[in-house]
């Protein structure tokens, strides 16, 4: 019943203000008109004059009706810089904390219980930096004030720290826009356009969200940074973790404009592109579509052919075409060009300060301006039950696993229908594997257009892949040497068996133990 009686009363409130046409008041036009009036009932009682329009701000705001700013120019217009600056700043501080309380009390409970775990992860930033996110907003108005107050209201920010942080908060812009009112204030002709005070007071509403900005991003990183004493002097200028094609790029034009940086790789150089990924998987396509050229020469006037080949030579000579690549991003040539490269694991120790377990198990500590972490991805590996028990290769770790085999698999099983789930699937197709390709997706290739989900299904099947999309696997299991793995269509499971299951369902970001 109160909520139900409050929500009346601000209905009834809002619908006043606009059945008494208060919003045509509330315009530039309308402050003009009855600015020579105010100033005389001002004259006459100044006190009344403040406490009404006082009243009147907070009101506005409270039930976040349209005319603040306007309301603050005539504060400027009617008490001057020092008195409209100190007015508003109260006022409107009050009238936020009132909307803000009004939408708690008659919201929050509501949209909690209905989008509570959706709103977990802000509730929680909230709660740990919720004043440091409002101050963000009240200096840098991203969002209209009145949509701030209704918002925050459905947060667990502490009332204290909203009242606090918005009357510090919003106290720059309403110095800038009380500035202007006192300026407006003084206009009686075409000529006073040009004067230096409204000239300086419009410079200042253009410049104040981006000073708002770079303020609120200095409070941030004095905060941030609090906690640890900047070096005096530092080593190096840049430290790269990280040295595949992110890592090597980012070293090499830090180089080249003569900083000093070192690149600190654990394991091999050029990362997943050079060992895992672009370089080896071109390499394995360029021997499959050789393979699949023969066995449809006709398609070029010639006679068609069953082509016969090691496996093991394709998987060494896609070795060989790494070794051919790596000299481009070996330590060698990278120290050439001016880059301290450091083989080891790297850990931030604090802002400025990196520490590295060197391979051969020394360690050293390094001073830097600035540190870039670019350590890729590694495949993701979905928690299927039974799926170490029958093992799985992924996209890293084929090259090996496959490298040990006479033939390519008989009857292999791809897990993902992205890139690098269709290449691959292709590839081992084209040189004699059955495979079996299977998505949980209604199609192949979804971040990509329709028309390129087709296209790459038809080219798929061609080659004699099964493709199974809306497929859900479910898990893995293993009758004897026998491997099976088990998929959900439409509500009924299906079994298929398999002698090499190839997980390419997605890549994570490494951002574990870098401290």
């Amino acid at each position: 019943m109160k909520k139900i009686a409050i929500l009346g009363l601000v209905l009834a409130l809002v619908l006043a203000f606009f059945a008494f046409d208060l919003n045509q008041v509330l315009t530039l036009e309308g402050l003009k008109a009855g600015l020579a009036q105010i100033r005389t009932l001002r004259t006459e009682s100044p006190v009344m004059v403040a406490l009404v329009y006082f009243a009147g701000y907070v009101l506005v705001t409270a039930l976040s009706l349209p005319g603040a700013v306007i309301m603050t120019l005539a504060g400027g217009a009617l008490f001057g810089l020092a008195g409209g600056t100190l007015i508003v700043s109260f006022a409107s501080s009050i009238g936020a904390t009132l909307a803000f309380l009004a939408s708690r009390f008659l919201l929050r409970d509501l949209v909690q219980a209905r989008f509570g775990n959706r709103l977990k992860a802000i509730n929680e930033g909230m709660a740990k930096d919720g004043p440091m996110y409002l101050f963000t907003l009240r200096l840098v108005p991203l969002f209209p004030f009145f949509l701030v107050n209704l918002l925050m209201g459905l947060t667990p920010i502490r009332t204290v720290s909203y009242y606090w942080v918005s009357q510090l908060g919003m106290l720059a812009g309403t110095l800038v826009y009380v500035n202007a009112g006192t300026q407006l204030a003084q206009i009686t002709s075409l000529s006073g356009i040009l004067s230096p005070g409204l000239l300086l007071s419009f410079v200042l509403l253009g410049l104040f969200p981006m000073l708002a900005k770079r303020l609120a991003s200095f409070v941030q990183n004095r905060r941030v940074y609090a906690k640890w004493q900047r070096p005096k002097t530092f080593d190096r200028n840049l430290v790269v973790i990280g040295g595949g094609a992110a890592g090597l790029v980012t070293s090499y034009i830090a180089a080249a404009v003569k900083a000093k940086v070192t690149l600190i790789e654990a394991h091999k150089m050029g990362g997943d592109c050079l060992n895992y990924g672009c370089v080896p998987s071109k390499a394995l396509i360029k021997s499959a579509r050789i393979a699949h050229q023969m066995r449809h020469a006709e398609n070029y006037g010639l006679s068609a052919v069953d082509p016969k080949f090691s496996f093991s030579k394709v998987m060494a000579r896609v070795q060989a075409v790494i070794a051919t690549v790596a000299p481009h991003d070996s330590v060698a040539r990278y120290t050439e060009l001016g880059v301290e490269v450091l083989e080891g694991y790297a850990k931030i120790v604090d802002p400025w300060t990196v520490e590295i377990k060197l391979n051969n198990g020394d360690t050293q500590r390094l001073t830097t301006r600035s540190i870039v972490i670019a350590a890729g991805a590694r495949p993701f590996v979905p928690p299927l039950p039974g799926l170490d028990d029958v093992g799985y290769v992924t996209s890293d770790t084929l090259w090996d696993e496959f490298a040990k085999l006479d033939a390519p698999p008989a009857r292999l099983v791809v897990l993902g229908g992205g890139p690098i789930g269709c290449e691959l699937a292709q590839s081992f197709a084209r040189l004699g594997s059955k495979v079996t390709q299977i998505e949980m997706a209604p199609r192949l290739m979804l971040r990509e257009d329709l028309e390129v989900s087709e296209l790459a299904r038809d080219a798929l099947t061609r080659d004699g892949i099964e493709v199974l999309t809306g497929h859900k696997a479910l898990r893995c299991e293993k009758d004897g040497e026998r491997k099976f793995i088990v998929v959900e269509h439409q509500g009924a499971e299906q079994r298929i068996a398999f002698d090499a299951l190839l997980c390419a369902v997605g890549r994570v970001a490494r951002l574990q133990g870098y401290g």
